[in-house]
């Protein structure tokens, strides 16, 4: 009650400020007029007991103003300071213009990347206590994150003692049958107690039971909130309809909330459950699957780690032919989800960062040369009375009123940003980054906003404010401020200035190395001719593809019809396209040497044989498949440079035999060696891989790859049209030109958003540098025209002139060039896991961009200097 009576009583005299003003008069005047009195009783004049009193009463305006204060008229004065600060703005519209526009840059950069750093890497995962959720994989020699089996994942779930549950996924998709023919339908199969784990409920039906599992029992699936509404209108009859996956009618039992998502498996519109009676479920040997666990409380990530290790390794020794070399992994559930993505986000805020200290630089540079202009004025209202704490409010109220402007302008800029930066995430990726879907303007971010703003606006207060001391008030009133404002370039300016091209170097020298990065990955030698590369994958379900020779006639078909398309050259077919993950590798050993430990999971790939040509692969010894070798004919291969260098060195690989592991009596002849082709991610090391002949290994799932005189684009419709023309059943998918595959893979992906995104803060921090250093230039030798004009009545020449202007800020472009090039060095050094096949010294990039920047610093420096070069000597010394 009392905080409340005060309120009103504050605002009562607010609104009676008029009567109070005259009152306070009334009594000032008084006691003034008492002080007289006593000193005409000691015998003074009039005038002297005037003066007398006057000087005894003191400054009245300041005991005015501070009995205002007292009394509770701080309100108003810092509505007045309000208004005098947008006076200010508005009196100078270019400078205050500039001032907001730069800074609401920053702002914009800085707050748009912190929402996607938010949604990524602060935010918790949308699970039931999501740090304690890790994955599991196996290794291989060929990595670390491959796919376990489902034997082995038994094994693990029933020997861990570190685990709380232990649940699986499989990450490949289905064949849908609908009424127009059968379709690929993105999807995953889970076991019973997945969505349990991560704690997430269907909202309608629901979720899996053990039983469901087990062999015998009818398969069952959970569709996602968004395949509900689009393709069931959100009935919740759907419940009990089927749906036919890979000629298998599943049940759906429920819809999984509109909110959930799980990276790791998306996309995904449908969630089966995964059943043991499937065929490789039954075999050690067949890796599918990939496995995620909940901790038990108190459980440690590394002593969880070590205990799955123990049990891989006992599996190992038990089972030799299946589990040979290979060993457990586990991370935790965020770094899977959000690992990849991580050090893009961590350099684009860095870059963001450095964009909004450019641009904090360079309006501090801005206010503090402005504020020496302001010296006489702040010298008068120091000299009336005004005490530094009065004037620093001043200075505070008229930074936080810029940043004010700024920072609206900024987040609302933001938003725009937010959005367009999702839409340039191919829909793919984007759709393994649910999280990202998020960013948006929330608390975290407007919180970050205002830390921001109130250090921005801390710095825009303090630095005129602290600079222009009381100590300096007799300077400011007999003193030119022109001359304080050159004082103020030596000393302020050109640090500020430094700073900015220093920033602005590294910058520049990040998105030159990451330009180069994405220049060489895009042209790295991937062992085949990817123009006119057109491919497209085929699905062929059905008992009339179920065995091997329906399916090398169907395959025979396709290529007789494809190639009498216009501008066909060749088709051929593949289990799997170059320029992959990498999935599908087996052991295999060599016939007539003992195992020593040096055979490692190699990649295996079902060809036609008509595949290396259409690639323009090269052959280096040997020849390629012949189009009769099927199972009736001896089995061959066709290996690549690594495998003969790495398994055969010194040797003619031509003629030897290999074997699968555990099946010695398969024996492949190698009949060739092509020149490696990249069948892994695009930059990877080349890794050895075998070549089989697609008609002795038959897959009812595989690519077409035709090559085309026309435009790979113009074929891809025009082939799944020709394919649909055979059999409306066959399901064609994943349609895709070969450079496509190429620019939009992973490794190319993360190194072009890279280079982009910081070429774009760094061609923003060029732009502002160089602003700033044209805008101090040019201020100070405004406030120099007097100088320069004294110079030139003394004789002085126009080259002078340039030399002192070009001369002065050369100087501090080599000083901000050589302090950036230190610290672009060990920049790009933090960086240096983004690059690709390029040096963090890289001497192109480095002179480059400093040759860049001193040419715009000069560009900057020239239009100050030739006006200064042109100054009538007569106008300038009139002008003061």
């Amino acid at each position: 009650m009392d905080g409340l009576f005060r309120f009103f009583r504050r605002l009562g005299i607010f609104f009676a400020k008029e009567r109070f003003s005259q009152e306070l008069e009334e009594e000032m005047a008084f006691h003034q007029e008492q002080m007289e009195q006593g000193f005409r009783a000691e015998g003074m004049t009039p005038k002297q007991a005037h003066h007398a009193a006057a000087r005894q009463f003191g400054n009245a305006p300041r005991l005015k103003e501070r009995s205002h204060e007292e009394i509770g008229f701080r309100i108003e004065s810092v509505l007045q300071d309000i208004r005098f600060a947008l006076r200010q703005l508005r009196r100078n519209p270019g400078p205050a213009a500039t001032a907001v526009l730069v800074l609401a840059l920053g702002i914009c950069a800085s707050v748009s990347i912190f929402a996607f750093v938010d949604a990524a890497l602060i935010k918790p995962l949308p699970y039931k206590n999501p740090n304690r959720l890790v994955v599991l994989f196996e290794t291989t020699t060929m990595g670390k994150r491959f796919h376990l089996s489902y034997p082995d994942y038994l094994d693990w779930k029933r020997g861990n003692k570190v685990f709380e549950s232990l649940e699986v996924y499989e990450t490949y998709g289905f064949t849908l049958k609908t009424p127009t023919g059968l379709q690929v339908a993105d999807g995953a199969s889970v076991s019973a107690g997945f969505f349990k784990q991560l704690g997430v409920t269907p909202v309608v039906g629901r979720d899996f039971r053990p039983s469901d599992q087990e062999a015998g029992n009818p398969p069952v699936v959970l569709l996602t909130y968004a395949t509900w509404e689009k393709k069931y209108g959100g009935r919740k009859d759907v419940l009990g309809q089927t749906v036919v996956f890979d000629n298998t009618a599943n049940t759906i039992i429920g819809v999984l909330p509109k909110s959930f998502s799980f990276a790791p498996a998306e996309p995904a519109d449908y969630w089966r459950i995964y059943q043991s009676s499937w065929d490789c479920a039954e075999k050690r040997e067949c890796d599918n699957l990939f496995g995620v666990a909940r901790l038990k409380p108190g459980v440690s990530f590394a002593s969880a780690f070590a205990d799955i290790k123990t049990i891989q390794g006992q599996l190992e020794r038990q089972y030799p032919n299946a589990d040979r070399n290979r060993g457990a992994f586990m991370m935790t559930l965020t770094n899977v989800v959000v690992g990849d993505i991580r050090p893009i986000l961590l350099v684009l805020l860095a870059g963001a960062g450095l964009l909004l200290l450019i641009a904090t630089v360079n309006v501090s540079s801005l206010l503090l040369v402005r504020s020496e202009s302001r010296r006489r004025e702040i010298a008068v209202r120091g000299a009336l009375g005004a005490s530094r704490a009065r004037l620093m409010r001043q200075f505070v109220t008229e930074g936080l009123a810029l940043v004010a402007i700024s920072s609206v302008l900024g987040v609302a800029a933001a938003y725009g940003v937010m959005r367009l930066l999702l839409r340039m995430i191919p829909a793919d990726m984007l759709a393994k980054m649910q999280y990202l879907q998020s960013a948006g303007i929330n608390a975290h971010v407007i919180l970050f906003a205002c830390v921001v703003a109130l250090v921005t606006g801390l710095i825009f207060s303090l630095t005129p404010a602290l600079r222009l001391s009381l100590s300096d008030l007799r300077e400011g009133l007999t003193g030119s401020g022109r001359s304080f404002a050159g004082v103020a370039w030596r000393r302020f300016g050109a640090n500020l200035v430094v700073i900015e091209l220093a920033t602005a170097m590294v910058l520049l020298v990040s998105a030159g190395l990451l330009g180069k990065s994405l220049y060489r990955l895009l042209h790295v030698d991937t062992g085949l001719q990817p123009d006119h590369l057109a491919t497209l994958r085929v699905s062929a379900e059905g008992p009339q593809y179920s065995k091997d020779a329906q399916l090398i006639a169907l395959k025979r078909e396709i290529q007789a019809k494809l190639s009498d398309l216009p501008g066909v050259k060749s088709v051929a077919f593949t289990d799997a396209l170059p320029l992959g993950n990498g999935d599908g590798a087996a052991n295999y050993w060599i016939v007539g040497r003992p195992y020593r430990g040096e055979q490692d999971e190699i990649a295996d790939r079902d060809v036609s044989a008509n595949y290396f040509s259409t690639l323009q692969a090269q052959l280096l010894q040997g020849r390629y498949f012949t189009e009769d070798e099927d199972k009736s004919k001896p089995l061959v291969v066709v290996i690549n440079e690594q495998m003969a260098k790495r398994y055969f060195p010194g040797q003619d690989p031509v003629g030897q035999q290999i074997y699968p592991q555990g099946s010695p009596q398969r024996r492949f002849e190698i009949v060739g060696v092509v020149k490696d082709m990249q069948e892994g991610q695009l930059g990877a090391a080349p890794a050895p891989a075998l070549y089989f002949p697609f008609n002795q290994n038959t897959q009812n799932d595989f690519a077409v790859i035709v090559r085309s005189s026309q435009e790979p684009d113009a074929m891809l419709q025009r082939m799944a049209d020709a394919i649909h023309g055979i059999d409306p059943g066959l399901a064609t998918y994943d349609p895709v030109t070969m450079q496509q595959r190429i620019h939009d893979s992973p490794a190319a992906y993360l190194h072009r958003s890279s280079a982009y995104l910081v070429s774009g803060f760094a061609l923003v921090a060029l732009l502002l540098g160089v602003v700033g250093l044209y805008g101090v230039t040019a201020y100070s030798v405004s406030q120099r025209t007097r100088e320069i004009g004294v110079r030139m009545a003394l004789g002085a020449r126009r080259e002078s002139v340039y030399r002192l202007v070009l001369g002065e800020a050369g100087w501090l472009t080599i000083v901000g060039i050589g302090a950036g090039l230190v610290c672009s060095i060990a920049a790009a050094t933090l960086m240096h896991k983004l690059f690709f096949d390029v040096s963090v010294w890289d001497a192109t990039t480095l002179a480059g961009v400093a040759f860049l920047l001193a040419v715009a610093a000069l560009a900057a420096s020239y239009i100050p200097a030739r006006r200064a070069a042109s100054v009538n000597p007569v106008e300038a010394l009139r002008s003061e």
